[in-house]
């Protein structure tokens, strides 16, 4: 049934966005394409696997209609209103899903589904109890999965008029109708929040649409269309049972019973704990019942009973605490056990359950490049899926690491070291969980180009030469704010006729008397070279530049 605190589903969606978030944050390499298919697959297991939980649910609620569709109608009516609402938002959410792929394949719908889909069958929420054939995308098949040129231009359009702010609209009143349901005290719980604000990495304000479609790879895209799908699937699955909660379990009774396995998440750090409740849905939460498990068993039987691990339930539900020890997938089986409370007889109601115990793993993403440059201060976000990033120590090998604005981190690196390495611990349950860590190279910083009247070579006239006044030192192709190179000498030279004329060396990137007065004398035609030219930058090293050659026009 549905409670009204965070549920463990959704923990576990926002457990699998930090982890997409995390990914967002780095360059696309195979590597990270092949985590975003990791996060996809399991993102759609979860969603195939919760769309039988909610067909359960509607199949219970029209049972207890039919047996008595004067009390219940009311709220089966409105069950059925949100059955409607939320198939077809997930629908069409699907539908965007395949747009954006015919856009960044710029293929027909035809061409994608024979290609890149496959089919296969769900239950029919539309329908209790019966199954459709459905068209799901297999994203490792789709060549411009980390292209984002195309779903950017369909998502966020060239005026903020994509398809994203029609679908935030959609979610919007979507959300609007449920919380109608749950009431609005539920808002943060619900999720589908398309009205929450964003900052980038500078600090400048984002909406949900350009935050989560802007310059998104089309593999990341489809995962985040696919965690929406969730949120869906989880509102929905509140609001009815909260509609079916108004029916009095005291005068019906339920012509069957379903055991629910309810995992706070089925993807675990090494060194957690997993946790599940074990509840009999449907049923009197006055009763007790007591639970046997079999880990490592699909099923349980006379066989392997004997071994059990036996919980006993506290108002009808049982909690699961497993130590997370081996890594990998991990299974178990069990029944709930409870008697009848009108023949008295024990009845069995059989179950079975995955998760995945994983290792834990850090991420460190540098947010300007893929190095680490000596003489500035580098950002940095560091992360690990599941854990707060408060908890997290980061620490380096050579250097220093501060915390910076925003939740990042600044770097600083030595100047001649070739690489350094940053590495992480948390503490989790009391105990200090090693991270992982990473690698980089270090870097200087590269040389600016020197120009005059924002050109090296060519012809210029004589007045907007002189109009310049300087020598300007130009970081180009640089992320970085507020690092400057100054200009510390340089020096003149022309050729009047045959005979060469030199200003000698000049301090500072100024024109003086001496430069102006060759630049006066010059005709046209006439070529000037500024050469030697000596610059220093904030980290005190000198930097020989290029020369600027210019003919007088």
């Amino acid at each position: 049934m549905a409670g009204y605190k965070e549920t463990p589903r959704q923990k576990m969606i926002g457990m699998l966005y930090l982890v997409l978030t995390a990914l967002l944050a780095l360059n696309v390499s195979k590597d990270i394409l092949d985590a975003f298919l990791v996060v996809n697959e399991g993102m759609v297991s979860t969603n195939e696997r919760f769309a039988n939980k909610v067909s359960n649910v509607y199949a219970r609620f029209e049972s207890q209609f039919n047996l008595n569709p004067g009390k219940v109608g009311e709220y089966w009516n409105k069950a059925q209103e949100v059955r409607t609402k939320s198939q077809d938002l997930i629908e069409y959410l699907e539908d965007v899903q395949m747009e954006v792929v015919i856009k960044s394949e710029k293929k027909t719908k035809d061409e994608v589904l024979a290609l890149y889909y496959t089919k296969t069958q769900m239950p029919d929420n539309r329908n209790a109890g019966a199954m459709q054939e459905k068209n799901m995308l297999d994203l490792s098949k789709v060549p411009s999965r980390d292209k984002y040129d195309e779903a950017t231009n369909y998502m966020i359009g060239p005026n903020k008029n994509g398809e994203a702010y029609t679908m935030a609209q959609k979610i919007e009143n979507y959300r609007q109708f449920i919380l109608g349901i749950v009431g609005d005290h539920n808002a943060d719980k619900i999720g589908l929040n398309t009205n929450e604000k964003f900052k980038d990495a500078s600090g400048a304000s984002q909406d949900w649409m350009y935050y989560n479609f802007y310059h998104t790879i089309l593999a990341a895209n489809v995962t985040i269309l696919n965690k929406i799908i969730s949120e869906v699937q989880s509102a929905e699955f509140d609001a009815v049972n909260r509609l079916y909660e108004n029916i009095s379990e005291k005068d019906y009774k339920f012509d069957r019973l379903s055991a629910e396995v309810i995992p706070n998440s089925t993807y675990i750090l090494k060194g957690q704990n997993y946790e599940a409740t074990v509840l009999l849905t449907a049923y009197d939460s006055k009763t007790q019942s007591e639970v046997k498990i079999v880990r490592g068993a699909s099923a349980i039987n006379d066989g392997n009973i004997g071994g059990a691990q036996v919980f006993r339930s506290e108002n009808g539900v049982v909690k699961l605490t497993f130590p997370g020890q081996a890594e990998g997938p991990q299974r178990y089986a069990g029944v709930i056990e409870v008697r009848d409370p009108l023949t008295q007889e024990i009845k069995r109601h059989p179950f079975e359950a995955q998760y995945i115990v994983a290792p834990p793993s850090l991420t460190v993403a540098p947010l300007k490049m893929n190095i680490l440059y000596s003489g500035l201060k580098n950002p940095i976000s560091i992360s690990a899926p599941g854990i707060p990033n408060e908890q997290i120590v980061p620490s380096i090998t050579k250097g220093k690491i501060v915390k910076g604005a925003n939740g990042t981190w600044d770097v600083e690196v030595p100047t001649g070291e070739r690489t350094t390495t940053i590495s992480a611990v948390a503490s989790v349950e009391g105990k200090n969980l090693p991270l992982g860590s990473f690698e980089f190279r270090i870097k200087r910083v590269p040389d600016p180009i020197a120009k005059i009247a924002d050109i090296t070579d060519g012809t210029i006239e004589k007045n907007r030469l002189l109009a310049s006044r300087a020598i300007i030192p130009e970081m180009v192709d640089f992320d970085f704010e507020g690092f400057h190179f100054e200009i510390v000498s340089y020096e003149l030279s022309t050729y009047r006729g045959t005979e060469l004329q030199r200003s000698g060396s000049i301090k500072g990137n100024q024109f003086t008397d001496a430069v102006t007065n060759m630049i006066k004398n010059a005709g046209r035609g006439q070529r000037l070279y500024f050469e030697r030219i000596q610059a220093k930058g904030p980290d005190g090293t000198m930097r020989t530049l290029n020369p600027i050659n210019l003919e007088i026009n």
